[in-house]
């Protein structure tokens, strides 16, 4: 009997001695007469697109959202680095801001937190589809140029840029002195759109300036994107302007504010408006030492010296010996601004290209249609509005 109660007594201990161990191993001690501990449900993340899928479309936001947890942190990142994006008020979901880009891949990190707060990592990548076109921008001014204070600085694409905000948003300008200026978009030309950044007003001389252009892979709608980056820094020369007054019949040039040059000239004649020299700032944009001038409606087709273009309607600054006795008594030529050979000569070399060239005195301004270079053609508060961010 006595045998029987021992054995039934270690029976009992062992028992309970296997119970400790667990419960000291971290397993559930047995419940008696109660219900079981809840099982804790892990956070479940999904992902648009899904990991690991390609070919997806730009255009469209990248999200991650969670449930039974929340977002703690989310990254997304791509070549160009992180992508801005909005987290939910409820920490549920985070969707992308930033504009993704073509042909890019991106890959996601952070972490989530379940209800319990274990930690669940964001991970994977997906490709977005590559862009059906590049398009390519090329910059008016090249690093280490000198030029003058109308200059404009001049970005001109090889395609069609549907969005101008986009491509906007990616262009600065930085300067040595404090400018104020503001990006135009002109009327595409040639197939291609194009953008100015014009000053409020002329450049101040001797200004260091650097434009940085960070349109590779940008966006342009209709699944075109930037080709590439690029940037440019160059220098603002003297404050060198022509004054053109052509009732003075005389042309002068200042530099710096000090007269430099002050000529006889001939400007067009009065009597025929399609003739007439247009008043307004015009720029100079490129010089000849010889230029073929040809009018079938004039009927002349000659070959100019020193001619330096200031607009793309025929106006040029050039010699003409044929009008040397009118130059400074008469205006009788078809619109450009006839010198003496030695003036003209004068005039050229020391001609750079965003010169500004005062017209003041007739009654026909120049206009967009006149020309290449028509920035300074419109108001401060007319420019601006061609900004696609105005």
């Amino acid at each position: 009997m006595r045998r029987i109660l021992l054995i039934a007594a270690v029976v009992v201990l062992g028992s309970l001695a296997v119970a400790a161990v667990a419960i000291a191993a971290g397993g559930a001690a047995p419940v008696i007469g109660g219900a079981p501990a809840p099982v804790q449900q892990a956070a479940t993340l999904t992902y648009t697109p899904a990991t690991d899928a390609t070919g997806t479309d730009p255009t469209q936001p990248a999200r991650v959202s969670v449930v039974d947890g929340t977002l703690d942190t989310v990254t997304l990142t791509g070549p160009k680095g992180p992508v801005a994006g909005t987290l939910a008020a409820d920490k549920k979901s985070w969707a992308s801001t930033d504009k993704l880009a073509y042909g890019v891949t991106y890959t996601w990190g952070g972490s989530a937190k379940a209800v319990d707060g274990t930690a669940v990592p964001l991970a994977g990548t997906f490709a977005t589809r590559p862009p059906s076109k590049k398009i390519r921008g090329t910059i008016n001014i090249g690093d280490g140029r000198t030029v003058g204070v109308a200059a404009p600085i001049r970005i001109q694409f090889n395609g069609h840029v549907a969005d101008r905000a986009a491509a906007e948003q990616a262009l600065s300008v930085e300067t040595s002195a404090p400018v104020e200026g503001a990006w135009g978009w002109l009327p595409d030309e040639g197939g291609g759109s194009r953008v100015d950044w014009r000053p409020k007003a002329y450049w101040p001389a001797h200004t260091k300036v650097t434009v940085t252009a960070k349109l590779g892979g940008v966006p342009y709608g209709g699944d075109t994107v930037g080709a590439a980056d690029f940037s440019s820094t160059f220098s603002i020369g003297d404050a060198q302007v022509v004054k053109a007054d052509v009732n003075s019949f005389r042309m002068v040039v200042l530099r710096n504010g000090e007269k430099v040059l002050d000529v006889p000239a001939s400007y067009g004649l009065g009597s025929d408006p399609e003739r007439n020299t247009r008043s307004g700032v015009h720029v100079v944009s490129e010089k000849f030492t010889d230029k073929r001038m040809v009018s079938e409606r004039y009927g002349y087709d000659l070959v100019e010296k020193w001619a330096v273009r200031i607009s793309n309607n025929g106006e040029f600054i050039h010699a003409n010996p044929a009008s040397t006795a009118a130059q400074g008594s008469a205006n009788v030529t078809h619109g450009c601004v006839n010198l003496s050979s030695d003036n003209a000569k004068a005039y050229y070399d020391m001609a750079q290209y965003g010169d500004p060239v005062e017209v003041t005195g007739t009654p026909v301004p120049l206009a967009a249609r006149d020309g290449d270079i028509w920035d300074w053609t419109l108001s401060w508060e007319q420019w601006k509005k061609l900004s696609a961010l105005s």
